[in-house]
């Protein structure tokens, strides 16, 4: 099975060339999602992110609250690289039982991780091919500010992503989202002729 990487920076289009590559037959797998199932009470990083973090990330359900938790977090590197040791090796083990599934029943199949930090975290290796989005930087924060972050959310969450032209020279595939949906989605037709003939 062919496995892919899908990253891009904040707000960059990711969830969408997901959709697109799952329509045409992809087994998408997003670590935001997965991340999700991690934190939720009972999850193995629920009680360890808890500790960490103190109980005022919880709602009143004793759910956590992402955005407090992101609050928290964002202000300080080193906060952020805490929480990502507690989170990620779990969300790791789950892309690869996924993996692993998909692999077993379609061995030519095509498996696409969509992860925001696969690069800086050095989980793009994990991958055969890497597909990162990207889009003019005002746009970024201007799709941000659209889906409900507060400008400093959205600033705090970019300082702290590698700037994208590191991560461009990284990738084997580069889709411009800067575009109309149309301009985006033909690009990913042409990526998904290449995977699909990789993938043989």
């Amino acid at each position: 099975m062919l496995r892919v990487g899908l990253t891009g920076g904040l707000a960059t289009g990711k969830s969408y060339v997901g959709d697109l590559l799952a329509k045409r037959g992809c087994y998408v797998i997003r670590a935001d999602q997965l991340g999700h199932q991690v934190l939720a009470p009972g999850g193995p990083a629920y009680q360890p992110v808890i500790q960490e973090f103190g109980v005022g990330i919880l709602k009143e359900d004793g759910t956590i609250d992402r955005r407090k938790l992101a609050a928290e977090v964002f202000r300080d590197p080193a906060r952020v690289q805490k929480l990502n040791a507690l989170v990620h090796p779990h969300v790791i083990a789950l892309e690869e039982e996924l993996l692993a599934q998909y692999a077993e029943q379609h061995p030519h199949g095509i498996a696409v991780v969509e992860a925001a930090i696969l690069i800086e975290t050095g989980s793009y290796r994990r991958f055969h091919k890497l597909i990162v989005t990207y889009c003019r930087p005002e746009q970024q924060l201007e799709r941000a500010l659209e889906r409900g972050m507060s400008l400093e959310e959205a600033q705090a969450r970019l300082r702290y992503q590698m700037p994208m032209e590191e991560k461009l020279r990284l990738a084997d595939f580069v889709i411009d989202t800067s575009g109309s949906f149309e301009e985006t989605e033909r690009q990913v037709e042409a990526v998904y002729a290449e995977l699909r003939r990789l993938a043989g």
